[in-house]
């Protein structure tokens, strides 16, 4: 007569450890997700912290590239007209020349900008002193010093175009690929000591 209270103490523990079982399994899905949401947030500070020091790294670097002095520097340059060119194309079926007017913008030196700087602020001496030479102009005189590229720079010049077609020329693009090979070339002319900002053309005509 013992059996019917045996088997209820069972089930009563059966159950008794189901519930732990199902009590334990949710706890343990809890802990899990507040550990997943933590790390969430502390991946989410350190990446926030991490990408405000590298754009404050930058800024500053951004600055400097893009200062008002470095642009007005790079603007300043010596222009130096090459003149008319009258060539012949590289085409086959037809016989097609190219007239061009070329001219371009050299660098200066430091020491070319500084006495550029000091002339514009020498004074005239207000009529004193009969026969003082007055400052040269240091931008004629980096001209005349350029006239004796020009040889160099026009043969360059020649090359280049010679070798074009008129269909390639006919085009912005075939311009400005023309344009970048006649200033690699005269910046080879010129070893390092000046450098060539940009090359133009003025009348550009094929026929």
């Amino acid at each position: 007569m013992a059996k019917p209270t045996e088997d209820k103490e069972d089930k009563n523990l059966d159950k008794k450890l189901e519930l732990n079982s199902n009590t334990m399994l949710m706890l343990n899905n809890a802990v899990m997700i507040v550990v997943i949401v933590v790390s969430m947030i502390v991946m989410y500070v350190l990446l926030d912290h991490s990408f405000t020091k590298k754009i404050e790294q930058i800024a500053p670097q951004q600055e400097t590239e893009i200062s008002p002095e470095d642009d007005e520097a790079r603007q300043e340059g010596i222009l130096l007209d090459l003149g008319e060119f009258i060539l012949n194309l590289a085409d086959t079926a037809h016989r097609r020349y190219l007239k061009v007017g070329i001219a371009m913008e050299l660098s200066k030196t430091e020491e070319e900008i500084l006495a550029a700087a000091n002339a514009a602020s020498a004074k005239p001496s207000g009529g004193h002193g009969h026969g003082a030479a007055e400052p040269a102009d240091p931008t004629a005189l980096i001209i005349a010093e350029m006239e004796r590229y020009k040889p160099a720079i026009r043969d360059a010049v020649i090359s280049v175009l010679s070798n074009k077609t008129s269909d390639e020329l006919a085009t912005p693009t075939g311009k400005e690929i023309a344009k970048e090979e006649i200033l690699e070339m005269v910046n080879n002319i010129f070893e390092g000591q000046r450098e060539v900002m940009r090359v133009s053309f003025g009348q550009f005509i094929i026929q």
